[in-house]
């Protein structure tokens, strides 16, 4: 499909040029902040392709409107969808590029306000990121036709292939800060909430084994060579799944439901026990929304991970919330020490303020 020059046409330009910055930033090691600029830009690709994708196919209907039928302005311009919409009214995509996407989209929320200056997160979503690369390309092709394919553009980037050793991931691990830590518990939650079948596919997420050609090699070959997977014998893929069963990067794990962890009514029973006035379930509420350990209501948020980690953790598969020892801990010395009591919880919740939590863990 060759577009001619319109909207259409510059919206796509946009998009493939968005990606291919996305994918010079990733590839720039000394780049600051890169994992942060790769994942922005790709959602800029992905969101422009798709409102090329729509303005080629439905016209200018991909924008939000009012009850009233006027549309939404921001500084006097339409608002038009964010990705998330895109995906929902498109409809069409894989589940596992759907899964990929929606891991970026979040992903991207949360470090949105953070500053990742250190390369651990880039390693543990490598082959999450590039899968969205790939993913694009696809769904660009799809769209537009394989004239707009980026193979020609890009080039595959240099690794360094000397693994670090025990004691240097151990350092790096103490290095990590907390921002970083909720980022991997983040990470290793979403991954764990999808299915097999969706965390083992190329879509979700890229596996790669590199495997040194040492042998039988013409001169003339290229250095990289990949391999249609559907061309591969059956020996060679249970060879291969015997190798990646080894190395691959998801968390299974196999352990009790919530070990140490508290329902809210715990949590009362655990601060009524050490205080000497009681506490009840709006008690509760009004605290764990003044101390932002986790959305305040089920209703107003989109994403329910959303939690200091250190007290609280979302419970997926009973949707609801689970409490650390250490928060009922921290409520009992902020009373104990006159820091807590109703009357300033209360009207902190009733202003919709917050408390320093800092304040309180000295």
């Amino acid at each position: 499909m060759t577009l001619r020059k319109g909207k259409t046409k510059s919206t796509l330009e946009s998009s493939i040029e968005s990606a291919l910055l996305a994918v010079e930033i990733y590839n720039k090691p000394r780049t600051p902040f890169r994992v942060e600029g790769f994942i922005t830009q790709m959602i800029m690709a992905w969101t422009r392709l798709f409102h090329a994708h729509f303005h080629n196919t439905i016209g200018n209907k991909y924008y939000y409107k009012n009850s009233n039928g006027r549309y939404q302005l921001i500084d006097g311009e339409k608002k038009s969808w964010e990705l998330k919409t895109c995906i929902t009214k498109h409809g069409k995509l894989p589940a596992s590029v759907k899964s990929n996407l929606i891991f970026f989209i979040k992903l991207r929320n949360k470090i949105e306000h953070r500053h990742i200056d250190r390369d651990e997160i880039g390693v543990i979503i490598f082959g999450e990121c590039q899968a969205l690369l790939f993913n694009y390309e696809n769904i660009l092709i799809n769209f537009f036709g394989e004239e707009y394919a980026l193979n020609e553009s890009l080039a595959f980037s240099l690794q360094f292939s000397r693994l670090r050793n025990k004691s240097q991931l151990l350092a790096s691990k103490k290095l990590l800060s907390k921002e970083i830590k909720e980022l991997k518990y983040f990470i290793e939650t979403y991954r764990n909430s999808l299915s097999e079948d969706i965390f083992n596919t190329q879509e979700y997420s890229i596996k790669l084994v590199q495997v040194p050609k040492i042998s039988n090699t013409n001169r003339n070959d290229l250095a990289i060579e990949f391999v249609n997977w559907n061309s591969v014998s059956e020996s060679d893929k249970k060879s291969y799944d015997k190798v990646t069963a080894i190395i691959k990067d998801k968390v299974v794990k196999k352990e009790a439901i919530n070990p140490g962890k508290r329902k809210p009514s715990d949590v009362i029973s655990k601060v009524n026990s050490e205080i000497d006035f009681t506490i009840n379930h709006y008690d509760h509420k009004c605290l764990y929304s003044c101390f932002k350990i986790r959305p305040s209501s089920s209703n107003d948020i989109d994403d329910p991970f959303d939690t200091n980690i250190n007290y609280c953790h979302y419970d997926e598969v009973h949707n609801d919330y689970v409490y650390q020892d250490a928060w009922a801990e921290l409520i009992i010395k902020g009373i104990k020490e006159k820091k807590l009591s109703k009357k300033i919880w209360k009207q902190k919740f009733k202003e919709k303020d917050v408390f320093d939590i800092t304040n309180f863990q000295t």
